[in-house]
């Protein structure tokens, strides 16, 4: 790379990558719990308790720490030109190989938990990964409030924003694919 030049992804696609990994994830491992016949609470106790950590989840998620975005946003400052923009699809798989060993963690004690409270344990990720969903449909209102898109380094300080073009990029405000 020629001397200055960096790196930059995209923040909504990031967020959005988490959440819908999470999500289906939690889906998954909540399917069966639907079939156990037998456990210690039953599975309608097991379904009402993992719809309740769904929402709870969820909120939490979407809640907790939520506002960093728009703070960093408002701090955020103009990217050079000698900045390479990831695309999503790159950004998206680089976050998965980073993280793809704590996704299979996650999916494996989820599942495992429907012997004990069937599907709770799949609902309660499938509400993270719908609470990082709605937190990247949130940073997509930041961008569009701004009129321009927020990027950070991905090997860099994840705290330091930085904004470009709303035409710059592959992705739409909020981390979706550009039509």
């Amino acid at each position: 790379m020629v001397r200055g030049t960096y790196t930059l992804a995209r923040v909504a696609v990031t967020v959005r990558t988490a959440g819908v990994w999470l999500f289906w994830l939690g889906v998954v491992a909540a399917a069966p719990g639907t079939a156990v016949t037998f456990s210690p609470t039953g599975r309608r106790i097991g379904v009402m308790a993992g719809a309740a950590l769904f929402v709870v989840a969820a909120v939490a998620v979407f809640l907790i720490r939520g506002g960093r975005a728009a703070a960093r946003a408002r701090a955020a400052s103009r990217a050079a030109k000698v900045v390479f923009l990831q695309d999503r699809k790159v950004t998206a798989r680089a976050w998965l190989r980073r993280r793809r060993w704590w996704l299979v963690l996650a999916f494996v004690v989820a599942a495992g938990s429907s012997a004990g409270l069937p599907c709770a344990g799949g609902m309660l990720l499938a509400g993270a990964g719908a609470g990082l969903f709605a937190r990247a449909l949130r940073i997509g209102r930041i961008e569009r409030g701004q009129d321009a898109l927020l990027w950070v380094r991905p090997d860099g300080d994840p705290a330091a924003y930085q904004l470009t073009g709303i035409a710059a990029g592959d992705a739409v405000p909020g981390g979706g694919r550009r039509r």
